[in-house]
């Protein structure tokens, strides 16, 4: 749902008179937001039910959809892209906070949860592609907006009261944070917001620079929209072989192999084109997703789990809060005269930090893991 911005913006912007490079930039709030209130979503959280913000989240976000699909000024436009960041900020505080409680198997349990959430990352340049093809921009809001009420309202149906929500245990309650675990959150910081500019650079841009960047394939929208999706989807997978590998070797091995594979294939991906820019955008996506569930897997060894959803929440601030700054930077710098593929070039350069951040890594024996506490 946030992403369906990304494909439909030129359209939207030929409607309300403004080119691509200046219309981007009134979706930076939505993407500010999901960041920026994702602590207020974890102390509901604790204060509440998960299932019921659950249950806001899905009707919230559909509803703001359908709002900015009526949208008639551009200023009422932006509004519901705002709502939508804001309602959208609820889901990783409250759901990855669920997964990591488990205390098992953490590693592959947020990779496959990961290629769950970029299959929406994927889905969303086909789907409002071929919307686009068929329709409008309006449509590209409306109709994914009706999904989510109908969805919500059968989440509601199927919902069962969550037993013990917001409650901890004795033992988890008196659980320190693990050794050295100010250096794992600095690390994780460092990591955190790179990985977010990169990320949100990535998934934003990919599908209008296959457009420009792909036309000894095709210049249709639905087609490269189809192929901007497959890029996603084929290395989203990426993720689950991470996740088994956290759960076997140092974080602090993958991560450093993570983000010499970004420095090489996004500088690459900013000199290639056609088919060639195609396969080495996959490789460096593979390599930018599968980086995704090593920061919450590193978390949950060094923070106990009465604290993990607001660091959870404190962590998706830093992250969301770069991916919003994607959209600013990058309409400030096509508006100056920089291409695209420049952009790929800076991205290339914030991969360097994750680098860094896995050189601040501290090495974690067995015995001080706090995610292999049974709760």
């Amino acid at each position: 749902m946030m992403l369906i911005f990304a494909k439909a913006a030129y359209d939207a912007g030929k409607y309300f008179g403004f080119t691509y490079n200046e219309i981007i930039a009134y979706g930076a709030v939505g993407f500010l937001f999901f960041g920026a209130f994702a602590p207020l979503a974890a102390h509901l959280s604790e204060k509440t039910s998960r299932s019921f913000l659950m249950i806001v989240y899905h009707f919230g976000i559909g509803l703001s959809s359908i709002l900015a699909a009526l949208a008639t000024n551009i200023w009422f436009f932006a509004f519901c892209l705002s709502l939508i960041g804001i309602f959208a900020a609820i889901y990783h505080p409250v759901g990855i906070a669920m997964l990591l409680s488990k205390n098992k198997n953490n590693g592959i349990r947020i990779g496959i949860n990961g290629v769950f959430g970029n299959m929406g990352v994927a889905a969303a340049p086909i789907i409002t592609g071929f919307i686009l093809f068929y329709g409008n921009w309006k449509l590209c809001f409306l109709i994914p907006g009706i999904f989510c009420i109908i969805y919500g309202l059968n989440f509601l149906y199927a919902l069962r009261s969550e037993q013990g929500n917001g409650t901890h245990t004795e033992e988890s309650l008196d659980q320190p944070f693990a050794k050295n675990w100010l250096r794992a959150l600095s690390s994780i910081g460092l990591s955190t917001l790179s990985a977010g500019f990169i990320f949100g650079a990535m998934t934003f841009i990919i599908p209008r620079y296959f457009e420009t960047s792909l036309s000894n394939i095709s210049t249709s929208v639905a087609i490269t929209g189809l192929l901007a999706g497959a890029v996603y989807a084929i290395a989203s997978f990426s993720q689950i072989f991470v996740g088994k590998m956290i759960d076997r070797f140092s974080p602090k091995l993958i991560l450093l192999m993570i983000s010499i594979g970004q420095i090489l294939f996004i500088y690459s991906s900013s000199i290639l084109e056609n088919w060639s820019l195609f396969f080495m955008t996959l490789f460096a996506m593979a390599f930018v997703f599968g980086q995704v569930p090593i920061n919450d897997i590193i978390l949950s060894r060094y923070v106990p789990d009465r604290k993990r959803a607001k660091i959870l929440s404190i962590k998706y601030v830093l992250n969301l809060s770069a991916g919003a700054s994607v959209l600013p930077i990058c309409s400030l710098m096509m508006q100056n005269g920089f291409e695209m593929r420049q952009i790929f070039g800076l991205m290339s350069i914030f991969a360097v930090f994750i680098f860094l951040a896995a050189l601040l890594l501290p090495n974690q024996v067995t015995s001080e893991r706090l995610d292999l506490t049974t709760n």
